[in-house]
């Protein structure tokens, strides 16, 4: 029996993927975002930096060949910079997923599984969450806890798994009612069984092609944060650094390859991780998969 589980997993791993490599929009995204992290694990390695070292070179100083993105208003190099910045916000952005997915998977299958006054109390809490303005409550939450990398990380979060919570809960209720389930719960199979082995496979398609897009969000959502003044001053991050581009009027003054390169960065991951987003769910929802 084991063995056909696996042959079955192996098949559907195999389709999966003969499906993305004919998903130009999947393909692209992934490029994007394999030499984003590619360029922020090892970049750092072979080009140190360190945010705390000032005056390496003169400050404002336009791109050269000594200093291939120029440098900024203290005189450190914006490329080393830019590569230290990126695993910054590439952490930020995984970790602050990681705990937005696990809320909303949990609170979904649970408030959908159980229903009744379980549902009811579940769902009032994720519509506080929905209907709240998001920034007002990021930021006040963030200037309460503080400026450390790792409150950010938490305050991100916390306020974007509602999203996620109320899809979960919608493909629960489906599956709950569906025969296999019954029958589980016919042989003795308790609550937690059948919600952790046989409810959480069938959603984790779904939740899969959610996370992607909630990367996304926990990026956009940092760079925010760092850009009005909440960010970790002692972790360069691309958000700190259009910050510091601002607060230095580098705009006003034309030194765009200040402000430009971690501003591109942002947009290219995004966008990467958009593209992601809707090839997976195109590619795991049967309804959307192109014929």
């Amino acid at each position: 029996m084991s063995s056909i589980k696996r042959e079955m997993r192996k098949k559907k791993l195999q389709e999966f993927f003969n499906n993305f490599k004919q998903n130009k929009m999947g393909i692209t995204g992934a490029a994007i975002l394999s030499f984003f992290i590619l360029a922020s694990v090892f970049g750092p390695m072979i080009f140190p930096f360190d945010p705390m070292e000032f005056g390496v070179a003169g400050p404002m100083e336009p791109p050269s060949s000594s200093h291939i993105l120029g440098t900024d208003d203290l005189g450190r190099d914006i490329f080393r910079n830019l590569l230290a910045g990126g695993r910054v916000s590439l952490m930020v952005g995984v970790l602050a997923t990681v705990i937005s997915m696990f809320l909303g998977t949990t609170i979904g299958i649970v408030s959908g599984y159980f229903g009744k006054k379980t549902d009811i109390i579940l769902m009032r809490f994720t519509d506080f969450f929905l209907v709240i303005p998001w920034l007002p409550l990021v930021l006040v939450l963030a200037a309460i806890l503080g400026t450390s990398i790792w409150n950010i990380i938490f305050v991100i979060g916390i306020t974007s798994w509602a999203g996620t919570a109320r899809v979960v809960r919608s493909q629960t209720l489906s599956i709950k009612e569906r025969p296999f389930v019954e029958r589980i719960r016919a042989i003795g199979a308790d609550d937690k069984t059948i919600m952790i082995r046989h409810i959480l496979p069938n959603v984790f398609p779904l939740v899969f092609a959610n996370t992607i897009l909630i990367s996304a969000v926990a990026i956009i959502s940092e760079t925010t944060l760092s850009f009005l003044g909440l960010g970790d001053t002692t972790r360069p991050s691309w958000g700190m650094m259009l910050n510091y581009a601002f607060e230095s009027g580098a705009a006003s003054t034309g030194a765009y390859w200040y402000f430009l390169p971690p501003g591109i960065c942002v947009v290219l991951v995004v966008l990467s991780f958009t593209f992601l987003g809707y090839a997976f769910d195109e590619i795991l929802n049967p309804k959307l998969r192109r014929r």
